[in-house]
């Protein structure tokens, strides 16, 4: 099995140090009485199909995950599970749309960091704490990349080019983990980027690959065939230690290019909606669990060089918390 880069130290928004994490970094965990299947009286079973929401355009990691995990529940459960995409508003109006699925146990949610950052940044009328957490699948760093035939060597060339010239960056919307990779690379080094904001992962990859944009931070699941085609090329990892992986390995992180404080990782878990009884919130972490345990589930991990950090119930919800004050820090710097 390949060896995983793991978050630690002062990695930003998901600390392994932080209590939640540690114990689900060891294992399965029933977290605030989650378990299996039946949940507390065994009297929870979908009925008809389930939903999975992907608050993104089809294409970028968020999609990815959501479909990764809504295959892995449909085999542990043996309900229909079809994937929607829901996009707009940096996600905004997937997780509105969510919102209002409240006590429908029928209805999943793909989330990660946005669903921290966009109550920060935007007038909605929702919170983490408006949802019922199911399970984190794990943690995805970022790289900067380039197209391959861009003058730029690495992180610390962006930086010196931006400190004398205009330099156009592209974002997956405005509260994205490239977004605040890009805020602490600015916080830093103290040079100002010019953003280009776009919907998807998909999206902001035709961009860069098209020459609407000199530089993206995107996930290493988004950008490994391009990669490895030779489209696209790393300038540094903004991760706090190299990858394991093959195709990343010889790529040296921000750090070693003498710009710290910009690892940062991205929790990608499952939500399902507030007002569930808790027999139906127990039986998806039960289905969570199960997927944990499948193979479906470490190639998942492996395909997109992700963490497998994983944590359930009220572990994730410990996990969200942390989130939401670190990232809040974040986005008040800028």
């Amino acid at each position: 099995m390949t060896n995983h880069t793991r978050a630690h130290g002062k990695a930003y928004l998901v600390a392994l140090a932080g209590s939640a994490l540690v114990l689900s970094a060891c294992g399965n965990t029933n977290a605030g009485g989650g378990g299996g299947g039946g949940g507390e009286d065994g009297d929870f079973e979908p009925t008809g199909n389930v939903r999975m929401i992907v608050p993104f355009a089809a294409g970028g990691g968020s999609d990815i995950a959501g479909r990764a995990t809504a295959a892995g529940f449909e085999d542990a459960s043996g309900v229909t599970i079809t994937v929607e995409n829901i996009e707009g508003g940096s996600s905004a109006v997937g997780y509105s749309n969510f919102l209002g699925e409240n006590g429908n146990p029928n209805v999943l949610l793909a989330t990660e960091t946005a669903l921290i950052a966009v109550p920060i940044t935007q007038d909605v009328e929702y919170t983490y704490e408006d949802f019922t957490p199911i399970m984190m699948l794990g943690q995805d760093f970022t790289l900067l990349v380039v197209k391959d035939d861009s003058p730029l060597q690495t992180c610390a060339d962006l930086v010196e080019k931006a400190e004398s010239e205009r330099t156009v960056i592209g974002i997956s919307g405005a509260t994205g983990l490239d977004n605040l990779v890009f805020s602490l690379l600015e916080n830093e080094t103290g040079v100002e980027l010019d953003r280009v904001p776009f919907e998807s992962g998909a999206e902001l990859l035709t961009a860069l690959l098209g020459g609407q944009v000199e530089v993206i931070s995107t996930n290493p699941g988004e950008v490994a065939g391009q990669i490895e085609s030779g489209d696209v090329r790393p300038l540094c990892a903004a991760s706090e230690e190299r990858y394991d992986y093959d195709l990343l390995a010889d790529v040296e992180t921000a750090a070693e290019q003498g710009i710290e404080g910009i690892a940062v990782a991205q929790f990608r878990g499952v939500l399902a909606p507030g007002g569930i009884t808790d027999a139906e919130r127990d039986y998806w972490i039960g289905i969570g669990q199960e997927f944990e345990e499948s193979e479906a589930y470490t190639s998942y991990i492996e395909d997109n060089m992700m963490q497998p950090n994983t944590a359930y119930g009220d572990d994730f919800t410990a996990v969200l918390a942390e989130n939401d004050e670190t990232v809040g820090s974040i986005l008040e710097d800028q």
